[in-house]
């Protein structure tokens, strides 16, 4: 169906305005705290690594394969647990995952070898996965295309969140508890930080309905409205593919695998890896590293926003993606060069943070204008999948590269160059199918 027929924001009716202004606020400020606590536990490593190295005798490549491991739990389990949410519902999977994952993340206090190191960061993986492209494909069942990217930024800001509230919370908690009750700073780390993946997996069976129909916070005309809305959205993508089989033998989902992959190989060696950028930088004080880290999050933060609502407003996916990912390539690459200048690290990164994780939320918009149900939980879960094996290799590359060569630099410029060849994959993506 041609773009013009979707609907505009002067077309609109005031009722589905409000409808939707009404579910966005249900939804999107619990859901983007549930991806706050999760994004925190993944990446708080990054800042345990500035103590618990010495202690535990790793190296830096060690460290790197640790960090990594995550990332295969993650992908072994990740299209299997997305299958399961879409069989049991949103609000049993999600507060599963949740409170696994948090329990996980505060035992990581107890590791005393590499080997227990491992076997953690593994299963902490494997308790997460499902819970990113299980929110994406759930959120296709509240909202329509047409609205999706703002939607999803709005979501996905808690990414970025984690950092601005993460980085200096966990500088604060290593430089505040460090021993306190015999106990070093990065051990209180991951037992303060894991206790509200817990408390938000409770409250989830009380705050997330499985679908429009359990939401008791919607009346029957709002919930025949809503309806309607999707229904219409469904006819537009008439096209759509619904199997299992449509989604996982989809050449379009393994590209969209191989463009995040490409972001996640940048976003990780930032969220992992920019605590001891700043320390290279010649910060030591384990508070400042933390508000430091903090400034490109809050950069990031503001290009989901702008991205994802331009993105919307325009009708428009590819460029919105392919102009951000050869910016922030450019950032990423420069940032090589000024590895002892703090004022030039924090600008470059902040740079390549706003466009690389602004266009994420554009990104995941894709699979769902040409996947449905079935099709798309497991589309998102594969995508997902493929793209996180991105952890393994950019913790792993960031870390063999530090011992070997003594700078992160070659992994940099790998990860831009992957982000340059991934435009090439964004342009062979239909604009026709995409730009709704």
């Amino acid at each position: 169906m041609p773009i013009a027929n979707a609907p505009t924001a002067t077309t609109v009716a005031d009722p589905i305005q409000a409808l939707y202004r009404k579910i966005t606020w249900k939804l999107i400020p619990f859901l983007c705290f549930c991806y706050l606590a999760a994004y925190l536990d993944r990446i708080n490593i990054g800042f345990a690594k500035l103590q618990m190295l010495d202690q535990l005798h790793l190296s830096e490549t060690a460290f790197g394969l640790g960090a990594g491991l995550f990332f295969v739990g993650y992908i072994l389990f990740e299209v299997p647990s997305n299958l399961v949410l879409e069989k049991v519902g949103a609000k049993i999977w999600i507060a599963r995952i949740m409170i696994t994952w948090g329990l996980l993340s505060a035992c990581t206090m107890l590791v005393t070898s590499s080997t227990q190191f491992y076997i953690l960061r593994f299963l902490l993986g494997a308790a997460e996965a499902g819970f990113l492209p299980g929110v994406l494909f759930y959120l296709t069942t509240w909202f329509p295309t047409y609205r999706r990217g703002r939607i999803i930024a709005l979501f996905m800001i808690g990414l970025p969140l984690s950092s601005v509230i993460g980085g200096p919370l966990s500088g604060w908690i290593m430089g505040n508890f460090d021993h306190a009750a015999n106990l070093r700073g990065w051990q209180w780390l991951f037992l303060i930080e894991g206790v509200p993946s817990v408390l938000l997996g409770i409250l989830t069976f009380w705050a997330l309905p499985n679908n429009p129909t359990e939401a008791k916070w919607l009346d029957d005309s709002e919930k025949r409205l809503l309806e309607g809305e999707l229904r219409l959205d469904e006819a537009d993508g008439k096209d759509s593919k619904h199997s299992f089989r449509d989604g996982f033998f989809n050449l379009k989902v393994w590209m969209l695998g191989g463009i995040d992959f490409s972001i996640l190989l940048s976003a990780y060696a930032m969220g992992f890896w920019m605590p001891t950028f700043i320390r290279n930088a010649g910060v030591v004080d384990t508070f400042h590293i933390g508000m430091l880290t903090a400034l490109p999050s809050i950069a990031a933060l503001l290009g989901m926003l702008l991205i994802g609502a331009s993105s919307d407003r325009h009708r428009e996916r590819r460029w919105h993606i392919i102009v951000p990912f050869l910016i922030g390539s450019a950032a990423m690459a420069c940032s090589t060069l000024f590895t002892h200048n703090l004022i030039a690290t924090v600008a470059l990164f902040a740079i390549a943070s706003a466009a690389i994780i602004g266009a994420v939320p554009v990104f995941f918009s894709l699979p769902a204008t040409f996947l449905k149900g079935r099709a798309a939980a497991t589309g998102f879960a594969l995508a997902c999948s493929l793209a996180n094996i991105a952890g393994l290799v950019s913790n792993s590359l960031m870390g063999i590269a530090i011992d070997v060569t003594g700078s992160s630099a070659g992994a940099m410029w790998f990860f831009a160059g992957c982000l340059i060849l991934s435009s090439l994959l964004v342009v062979a993506l239909p604009a026709k199918l995409v730009n709704r």
